[in-house]
């Protein structure tokens, strides 16, 4: 019997887990996906922390590298220390523009949230 010989090859498998037509296999696999989809589920928000630290690096990485190029021009060019304060601000300047743009971008459903219910 072709059935005793998958309980033997695969012990732990019983007649109530194997599907006994492909259709039924598909109504099964349907049926745990269903229970394990979550209504509305989108990519997860992240958390107040993990905003705080993004906003911190974005602006830290943007000054070291601002410092960095201004350094580098000054040692080729001969110009200490112009070109490492003008960097630095340029790098300051960028790292801003990124903090207000994410920030934005954070609070834009909040606030439109806000808007409709006034």
């Amino acid at each position: 019997d072709d059935s005793l010989w998958k309980r033997k090859r695969n012990p732990s498998l019983t007649e109530d887990l194997r599907p006994t037509s492909i259709k039924d296999l598909y109504k099964k696999i349907q049926k745990d996906r269903d229970a394990q989809a979550e209504p509305n589920s989108g990519p997860p928000q992240p958390s107040p922390v993990g905003q705080a630290l993004r906003l911190a690096v974005e602006m830290a990485s943007t000054l070291f590298v601002g410092a960095g190029l201004g350094w580098l021009l000054d040692r080729w060019l001969d110009t200490r220390p112009w070109f490492l304060l003008v960097f630095l601000l340029l790098g300051g300047a960028g790292g801003l523009l990124n903090v207000y743009r994410t920030g934005k971008r954070f609070n834009g459903p909040a606030e439109e949230k806000k808007r409709s219910e006034d």
